[in-house]
């Protein structure tokens, strides 16, 4: 018999341990549950990441013993009352079986969309909880399975493309909410490619551009979601307010980073570079004087002390000098 890999429902026992020197027992479930065997459903985050990634790799009747550190027992789960934080955990996991889910090969569209409708309450769930990852598998294992549907009547298609319509879209906002912007464009395009006008798409999209900062692209989805569904007409307005803020707050960022970078006068921008020149020329000066003292190269001294060629330009305009100085030009004639 297989492992559970794919999402199943698992039947267990297991006992969980502090990692330390007594190995407290924290639950058991022979004890702590009755008796009874813990059931769940893999891909749901109901267990802590880390048993359920062990059970996912055991046999029926297979007995383990994991050490897991913080990360994948309960920093990231509700943790139980006798689990400190940052503890490390070892459960004695004993995989009683598993159930495969139910094979859509057989049943009627009616009974394909309820079961559609039940996994994507488990993905709702996931999402309202901030498990972003899981509730994604969830929506994305629903549109590879509806790959094999097939509607029979315009009926059907239209209740079919209104389903996948809304997993596209949770999948978007999901990566909107993982922050993966242009993925949560891409999905929404899956959406909007087939009904160019459909407002709900148009906003999630708006939203997305808005996150990546391309207020140009957002404005125009909020705009034209208004136009084609007057009922999105608050929200929409409510967006562009936020927009218009998001705006502006990324003016403001911009100018408290380049503040006083354009508010001297070229004329104060050129005496500052001759200011500054002066002071590295003074510098290699004294660095050349030293040399002076320990080679004797007193050529190099007397062509560095000369003073630089004025060009033609420099007498008629003593501005340009100083402009032509700050950009490193004054050794250059102009003719």
């Amino acid at each position: 018999m297989d492992c559970p890999l794919h999402d199943s429902l698992l039947r267990i026992h297991y006992k969980g341990m502090l990692l330390d020197d007594e190995k407290m027992v924290f639950y058991n479930t022979r004890v702590d549950n009755n008796g009874q065997p813990l059931e769940f459903g893999s891909g749901e985050g109901l267990v802590p990441e880390g048993l359920e990634m062990c059970v996912r790799l055991m046999l029926p009747g297979e007995i383990a013993l994991v050490t897991c550190p913080p990360d994948y027992a309960y920093d990231k789960f509700p943790r139980p009352a006798n689990v400190p934080e940052g503890a490390h955990i070892q459960w004695e996991i004993e995989l009683l079986g598993f159930e495969m889910p139910k094979d859509w090969t057989g049943l009627n569209f009616q009974a394909i969309m309820d079961e559609a409708d039940k996994i994507r309450g488990t993905g709702n769930r996931l999402f309202k909880e901030g498990k972003f990852e899981l509730a994604k598998a969830k929506y994305e294992k629903m549109l590879r399975e509806f790959n094999h549907v097939n509607p029979q009547d315009d009926e059907e298609g239209k209740v079919f493309l209104n389903a996948r319509n809304s997993l596209h879209l949770n999948v978007a906002a999901c990566y909107l909410k993982m922050g993966e912007c242009r993925k949560s464009i891409e999905a929404c395009n899956k959406v909007l490619d087939a009904s160019p006008v459909h407002a709900k798409a148009l906003y999630r999209r708006g939203m997305a551009y808005m996150s990546a900062g391309d207020f140009e692209e957002a404005r125009n989805d909020f705009k034209m979601m208004m136009s084609v569904d007057k009922s999105y007409e608050p929200d929409a307005t409510a967006a562009l307010v936020k927009l218009k803020q998001k705006e502006l707050e990324v003016e403001r960022k911009a100018r408290t980073q380049f503040k006083g970078l354009f508010d001297k006068k070229p004329g104060d921008i050129a005496e500052a570079g001759v200011d500054d020149r002066g002071d590295r020329m003074l510098s290699e000066n004294q660095k050349n004087d030293d040399k002076e003292d320990s080679d004797g190269d007193k050529e190099f001294l007397e062509a560095e002390d000369a003073p630089p060629r004025m060009g033609f330009l420099s007498h008629l305009w003593p501005t340009s000098r100083r402009f032509f100085t700050a950009l490193g030009l004054d050794r250059c004639s102009i003719l």
